[in-house]
């Protein structure tokens, strides 16, 4: 055996600093239903070789035969392997029969015959029920893990721990390793989540991670909380254009390369249409632009495109749409940066950051995603458009319950105004970092060629809105809008 112990899925192993210590016990906790088993099969199969084979206990908490007809469903599970480098063994006869004396004769048969590299035991709590007290099982451990130690075997202990047991469970003072899996309700949504509790001589990614469950086992989205960079990085010096010549002017000929801009307003002012004015200015000069949209899909955003003479299918146009029902916001980021990077993209518009913020669950997880994208695209000169939604028509208040207009290079704000009868939409440049900005609020209509600025700035009296400091109401679900 190596001196660590891979999973086989790479954000996993990276997570864990190169993967769990090998010849070592590491514990895996969590409810039932959080994978457990699954993740320890997924082990398994992965480090089980011919002359250092993976043997797999059951116990008493899950029968033996269920255990393999579900794992048959896996991918990974290979039916080749079983009886030749993997091997099922159950310990619940034994543990039945001769309580912890019987379950440490057992594994000592089976170590001496199988020669095992990696051993699950399935459920290790559940052998808690055969102590005749905690000094009992105490004993058991001592002996348990100097048999594992003397023979150099990697060991992964399962069982359904929860948080308050950590402290006081001799198990996990043995362990060397400790991952929780756990599953967190918010509302009606439920994300899952893998910490590292304990990993002894090495170094380890903190914090929640998000994963999913699926027939190839245990996908795991590492936290996206980036440190501060203490070196410098190179950046372009020519602006990329908004899309709206008058805009450009406002903001000082436009954006720099790597640049983030914020788009808030309230429903139907506009802002998605920013966004494809952004997009698709940039495609016709040949940089690639991504569309991450959690509110229209292909077959609606093509229709608002084709309105204004544009199309989704254009060169240079990538479309990336996750519907905000079922989304975790570690999984999109990833599949984000992953499309970004095949596409080399130089703009990206993300449609909208309420959906996003809803998905994070917890206000500083969103903080920490929004900081940690920003600097991401920066440093690789991309430039990103995000848009959100303003709860107020005519006198916006704020625009940003999270922070993100202070994370903005540039924060361009739409509203509504009225005259006499009339509402039309006007938008001003609140914020240009590193550029002198017009900061006149202008009217401006959407036609056929979107957006199109009037001369005039907005009749006198009224307001100017600024950015107040954030607070901690939650951002607003956006509505339908109408589509012009």
């Amino acid at each position: 055996m190596s001196d660590r112990l891979l999973s086989g899925h790479g954000p996993l192993d990276a997570v864990l600093g190169g993967g769990l210590p090998g010849n070592s016990i590491s514990l895996i906790m969590g409810l039932p239903g959080t994978g457990k088993t699954i993740i320890a099969q997924q082990y398994a199969f992965r480090n089980a070789r011919p002359g250092r084979p993976a043997v797999y206990f059951s116990t008493v908490s899950e029968p033996l035969d269920k255990i393999v007809r579900f794992g048959q469903d896996l991918d990974f599970f290979d039916r080749a392997a079983v009886g030749k480098s993997v091997f099922f063994e159950d310990l619940g006869a034994a543990a039945g029969t001769g309580g912890l004396d019987g379950v440490t004769k057992q594994i000592a048969a089976v170590l001496r015959e199988r020669r095992p590299g990696l051993i699950v035991i399935d459920s290790f709590k559940a052998l808690h029920e055969f102590a005749d007290s905690n000094g009992d099982f105490r004993g058991f451990l001592q002996e348990l893990a100097g048999m594992l130690g003397a023979l150099a075997v990697s060991s992964l202990w399962v069982g359904e721990y929860d948080q308050a047991e950590v402290g006081s469970l001799a198990e996990f003072a043995v362990a060397d390793a400790i991952l929780e899996l756990a599953a967190e309700r918010t509302g009606r949504r439920e994300t899952r989540f893998l910490t590292v509790r304990k990993l002894r001589g090495s170094g380890f990614l903190t914090g929640q991670h998000a994963y999913r469950l699926s027939g190839s086992g245990l996908h795991l989205f590492p936290r996206l909380a980036d440190l501060p960079i203490e070196v410098g990085y190179e950046l372009g010096d020519t602006r990329a254009s908004s899309g709206v010549a008058a805009l450009d002017d406002m903001l000082g000929s436009g954006y720099w390369p790597g640049a983030s801009t914020l788009i808030a307003g309230p429903s139907g002012a506009g802002k998605t249409l920013m966004g494809l004015h952004f997009i698709f200015n940039g495609a016709r000069q040949g940089e690639p632009g991504v569309i991450a949209s959690l509110q229209e899909n292909r077959t609606q955003l093509q229709r608002v495109a084709a309105g204004f003479g544009w199309s989704l299918d254009e060169p240079h146009v990538e479309m990336m749409y996750r519907s905000p029902v079922d989304i975790y916001l570690d999984e999109w980021v990833y599949e984000l940066l992953r499309i970004v990077e095949q596409t080399r993209a130089r703009r990206v518009v993300i449609d909208s950051l309420a959906d996003l913020r809803l998905a994070a669950t917890e206000e500083t997880r969103f903080q920490e995603f929004a900081y940690s994208l920003v600097q991401r695209f920066s440093q690789k000169g991309v430039s990103v458009l995000m848009t959100l939604e303003s709860p107020e028509l005519f006198h916006p208040q704020r625009l940003s319950d999270s922070a993100v207009s202070h994370l903005s290079d540039n924060v361009v704000l739409l509203r509504y105004v009225q005259e006499g009868n009339l509402v039309n939409r006007a938008m001003a440049v609140i914020k240009s970092r590193a550029s002198h900005h017009d900061p006149a609020i202008r009217q401006f209509t959407i036609g056929t060629r979107g957006i199109v600025l009037a001369g005039a700035s907005v009749p006198p009296g009224e307001p100017h809105a600024e950015p107040a400091s954030p607070d901690r109401r939650a951002a607003p679900r956006r509505a339908s809008r109408p589509k012009t």
